[in-house]
């Protein structure tokens, strides 16, 4: 069985079982036999009746009977007897090796179904996996600088951080092999192997006349997303994407600041901005830390696989304190999971600019050949009903465009309430489908990049000032479709 044939059987068959909308499996193979143009584009694919024709320029190389129109192993044997036969008149396709085809044929495919639905080859796969759920290695990051690898950080709580590694330290040798002449790729892959196996790493260091040899055992390394920060009673925490280890390393900062500062806390900020998001149960696990009980979010999609509703249960690690959300237009996905729980469930004041809008989910189908697709196959609903996609997360005081302000801001907002509130109920009832209404609502506060100290002034003085936080948390109280 060519392992070919397994890997568009895969592909085709989770792209018609699970793509959020209904797709026609013939007519998603066939985009993908044509995807062979853009190895050469001589070769064109054409359907006439229940006839798929291969075409070099004007002249038919081969013609075969197509499938049914649902008959996924008949579908994925058509594409390799195609691309086959494309290999008889084609130096570029016989020249191909099989990962170049498996890119044309998946990149085509799945052209027509979202901008998030992709293909990823199996290297392109294995970074992406490293991201989500870590890698084996180290824990270092590094630059080339000339054909010097500069170590510019030492992650903490890693095996190069207890071994002695240093930022600045340069990587002369790895298992004795000079680093000469290599790229950051090669170094990066020398560095990383198996789980609990040694490898031998030399550094130049500066003031050191000898080089400095270590000994290191690979770990698992999940690079750390969240970061901490305290000031006089307000717990600044940032995450910058989410990671299978964000809930964790946030629970940990929270029990550190209550440990350390205990009654002294006035609140704390979570900081969303330009958080691009991750994995979505580490998202619902986030918004469950300072959330005792009730809806946190749903996903609504054709696969029954797809359609789940999450729940808080367990404790508000915040104790109740005021709980301030900074997001912009980068905050996008799992991170506006989070702000738009704290928000639907009436316990966080956002401020900021409007979210991205990428309220659906991506699932990752690996295939045979290591590579995977990810497929946009449910849409997100946050705890008020509303659809997150293309809308994203409306804040309750906008800083778009603003650049100091500060309390003024937020009494403005105050003043003409009735405008804000307005926003919000219109926000939370109008339709997918009404494209122009939700164009016209984003643009009451327009998207954009911030980083800006301005949210963080914002954030502040709500905490200080208790009264003036729950006036601001009270615009928007929880809907009906939250409390469930």
């Amino acid at each position: 069985r060519p392992a070919g044939l397994e890997v568009f059987e895969t592909g085709y068959r989770n792209i018609n079982d699970k793509s959020l909308k209904k797709v026609s499996l013939a007519a998603t193979a066939l985009e993908g036999m044509r995807g062979i143009a853009s190895i050469d584009p001589e070769l064109t694919v054409k359907r006439q009746g229940d006839t798929v024709s291969l075409m070099n320029s004007d002249t038919t190389v081969a013609s075969f009977q197509a499938p049914p129109e649902d008959d996924v192993k008949g579908w994925s044997a058509l594409t390799m007897d195609l691309s086959s036969a494309g290999r008889g008149v084609s130096v570029e396709l016989r020249e191909a090796d099989a990962e170049k085809l498996y890119q044309a044929v998946f990149d085509s495919a799945l052209s027509n179904l979202d901008v998030f639905s992709h293909y990823a080859g199996a290297e392109e796969a294995k970074k992406n996996r490293a991201k989500r759920d870590g890698f084996s290695g180290i824990g270092i990051r590094f630059r080339m600088v000339g054909e010097d690898a500069l170590i510019t950080q030492v992650l903490p709580r890693t095996p190069a951080f207890s071994a002695g590694l240093k930022r600045n330290d340069v990587i002369t040798h790895v298992d004795k092999a000079s680093t000469a002449g290599w790229s950051k790729e090669e170094v990066t892959a020398r560095l990383r192997g198996p789980v609990n196996s040694m490898v031998e790493v030399t550094v130049r260091r500066r003031k050191k006349k000898e080089p400095l040899g270590f000994e290191i055992e690979r770990q698992l390394i999940v690079p750390t997303t969240v970061t901490y920060g305290y000031d006089k009673g307000v717990v600044f925490l940032k995450i910058t994407n989410f990671n299978t280890r964000t809930s964790r390393d946030l629970t940990a900062k929270l029990k550190k600041a209550r440990r350390d500062h205990g009654g002294e806390m006035k609140g704390v900020v979570l900081d969303l901005r330009g958080n691009p998001g991750g994995l979505l149960k580490q998202s619902i696990k986030v918004a469950g830390l300072f959330l005792t009980q009730g809806h946190i979010i749903s996903t609504r999609g054709r696969h029954p696989d797809s359609l789940q509703s999450y729940d808080a249960g367990g404790s508000d690690q915040a104790g109740g304190l005021p709980l301030a959300v900074l997001i912009d237009g980068k905050s996008a996905s799992a991170a506006e999971v989070v702000a738009a729980a704290l928000q639907d469930r009436g316990r966080a004041v956002v401020i900021g600019t409007s979210s991205f809008g990428k309220g659906t989910v991506q699932t990752v189908v690996r295939l045979p050949n290591e590579g995977e697709i990810t497929l946009t196959w449910s849409r997100l609903i946050p705890p008020s009903g509303y659809v997150l996609h293309g809308l994203g997360v409306f804040p309750a005081i906008c800083t778009s465009g603003a650049g100091v302000g500060g309390r003024q801001i937020i009494e403005a907002v105050l003043a003409d309430r009735g405008k804000a509130v307005s926003i919000m109920e219109e926000w939370r009832k109008t339709s997918m489908e009404n494209e122009t209404k939700r164009r016209d609502l984003r643009a009451s506060c327009p998207a954009q990049k911030r980083a800006n100290p301005l949210e963080i002034e914002l954030a502040r003085g709500l905490i200080n000032d208790r009264d003036l936080f729950l006036r601001v948390l009270n615009l928007f109280p929880a809907p009906e479709a939250a409390q469930h």
